[in-house]
């Protein structure tokens, strides 16, 4: 059913936010038992149906959306929470010092993504689950990613010993 309002005409998303976003937070919070979790969900969950108001609020339920968005959004937090204190569980230093030598000069020059799954495999030594889990991708995506940051590494590398050998 379209989002209605009173009357049975379209609500517009206002209208919606106000009746929908109270009831997200208060369910959210009784089920994880986390007010500041619950808000954050809820926000990013009616954030993205602002964003899509076009399509949610034409769907069978645009409540039903509302809700599975903001439950998986704090799903994943959770899960993250949980990943991070596992990590910190380790026994690893909250502040490494940052490795030294030429070569991260040159893993800074990679695109984002690719740092992230450099930093997080060889000075984080996570596996390849665990950087899936924080970047949010697949395991599959982490190992493509670290291959392709691992080749251009070595051809960056390359040039620059063919470049002092040419001096």
């Amino acid at each position: 059913m379209a989002v209605e309002d009173d009357s049975g005409e379209p609500a517009d998303f206002e209208t919606w936010y106000r009746r929908a976003h109270p009831r997200l937070g208060t369910a959210l919070s009784l089920a994880f038992g986390d007010r500041d979790l619950a808000q954050d969900a809820a926000d990013e969950a009616v954030a993205r149906a602002y964003e899509r108001w076009h399509d949610v609020s034409t769907m069978a339920s645009p409540d039903g959306w509302l809700y599975r968005v903001a439950f998986n959004v704090a799903r994943r937090r959770l899960r993250r929470r949980s990943l991070e204190a596992r990590l910190l569980r380790r026994g690893r230093p909250e502040h490494a010092a940052p490795p030294a030598g030429e070569l991260w000069l040159v893993v800074a020059e990679l695109p984002e993504r690719q740092r992230l799954a450099v930093v997080l495999r060889h000075v984080g030594q996570l596996t390849e689950p665990e950087i899936a889990e924080i970047m949010g991708v697949a395991r599959g995506t982490v190992s493509s990613t670290l291959r392709t940051a691992h080749r251009s590494l070595r051809d960056r590398l390359a040039d620059t010993t063919v470049g002092r050998e040419a001096r």
